[in-house]
């Protein structure tokens, strides 16, 4: 971590501090987990932004959402990225009971981030993304 902002939610807020080693185990946690992907503070803007709200966006769900953030920007956190196929850093990605569910990337207004979250925690499963591999045959 290098960002004051980013560290408070582990340090301070109990977070999840989410690697490649601890993930399975996160993501299986009952009901609704987030794994904030911040990206490097340094370089993403909006990370430190999404720092801030993520506490207001638990806060305001009532507990319906089981925060978790990944730490290593440039291991791990690159290793998510193509795991759950997002393009942008900062990244929310929203797993329930085990399975992937969607993404909300860079800052939202407040409307948005509150209504793709309520759509989010009744929506069916879906299958991660990914990175997509194009297919050339000889």
């Amino acid at each position: 971590m290098s960002h004051v902002l980013i560290d408070r939610l582990v340090s301070e807020l109990g977070y999840t501090e989410v690697s490649m080693e601890n993930h399975d185990e996160f993501v299986a946690t009952p009901g609704m987990n987030v794994l904030f992907v911040p990206g490097d503070p340094k370089t993403v803007k909006d990370a430190t932004d999404v720092a801030v709200v993520l506490p207001e966006l638990v806060q305001a769900f009532n507990g319906m959402l089981n925060a978790g953030v990944v730490t290593d920007t440039f291991g791990d956190g690159v290793k998510f990225k193509r795991t759950y196929g997002f393009t942008h850093f900062p990244s929310l990605v929203f797993i329930r009971d085990g399975d992937y569910i969607g993404t909300i990337s860079r800052i939202r207004d407040w409307q948005e981030y509150v209504t793709q979250i309520n759509e989010l925690l009744v929506a069916a499963p879906r299958r991660r993304p990914g990175i997509p591999i194009e297919v050339v045959s000889a």
